[in-house]
């Protein structure tokens, strides 16, 4: 008899242990599962497990002026100038990331740098940007517009609404839709607001593979990056431009 009812107790609760092992397991799968991600538009939740906010005490000076970014609690803010940027103190291979951001003059330029090497940063001489990484492109609508009329050319080599492509000696096989040379991932729709309005990426980057979302819609991406480990770095390019609220959650 009593075998019996601990053969019952034990099947109750084999459920309950199977249920709590598999939640531990998946707790800190990304926001959106690495399979059958879809380009549509979602909602994000970074109050679970493992997101941290980054703040001042993450990131440091690579090649900027001391004044070149000035943190407000959550917020920097940066001058643009000189070019250069600002990266995290940690190395990050697996993760993704939420960031708000927006342009404070016409036609600004920045982005953010993801798996940028050592080599690429060390000796950084000021109005220079590393010459590795992977860049998710942050340009205000107007650079079109500005391009265009500064150059007399049309602009078919780049968008304003999230390009992602390797620099210097990187490599990332970019998805398409693709810019004309095939070096970069042109975003599938036209999510991104002009300045002075805050505009809200999500960021994945899992074993070599970037994926991203702008205002909520997926829009481009790559993969096989080489290497696909390093700093995540703020751009400064030539235009006041601020972030808020980065938050950032390691993957396995």
């Amino acid at each position: 008899m009593k075998q019996l009812i601990l053969l019952v107790l034990a099947s109750s609760l084999l459920p309950m242990v199977l249920g709590f092992a598999q939640a531990q397991e998946t707790k800190r799968e990304a926001i959106v599962p690495a399979q059958g991600a879809q380009f549509t538009h979602i909602q994000f939740d970074t109050t679970g497990d493992g997101w941290v906010e980054l703040g001042k005490d993450d990131f440091q000076r690579a090649n900027c002026d001391e004044d070149t970014w000035v943190w407000d609690g959550p917020l920097v803010h940066s001058t643009g100038k000189p070019v250069g940027v600002l990266r995290s103190k940690k190395k990050y291979r697996n993760l993704e990331f939420v960031a708000w951001w927006r342009h404070l003059s016409f036609a600004g330029n920045s982005g953010f740098f993801l798996w940028t090497p050592d080599d690429a940063l060390e000796g950084l001489p000021p109005n220079r940007l590393p010459d590795a990484g992977i860049e998710v492109q942050v340009l205000d609508t107007g650079y079109t517009q500005q391009y265009e009329k500064s150059s007399g050319k049309k602009a078919t080599w780049f968008t304003t609404h999230g390009d992602i492509f390797p620099v210097g000696r990187s490599k990332l096989k970019p998805f398409p839709p693709l810019s004309p040379d095939g070096s970069r991932s042109f975003p599938k729709g036209n999510f991104s607001k002009p300045s002075p309005e805050w505009n809200f990426y999500y960021v994945r980057a899992l074993n070599g593979e970037v994926r991203l979302w702008v205002n909520g819609h997926e829009v481009s991406g790559g993969n096989n990056a080489n290497p696909a480990e390093g700093y995540l770095c703020l751009e400064a390019e030539g235009a006041p431009v601020e972030f808020r609220n980065i938050r950032i959650r390691e993957l396995p």
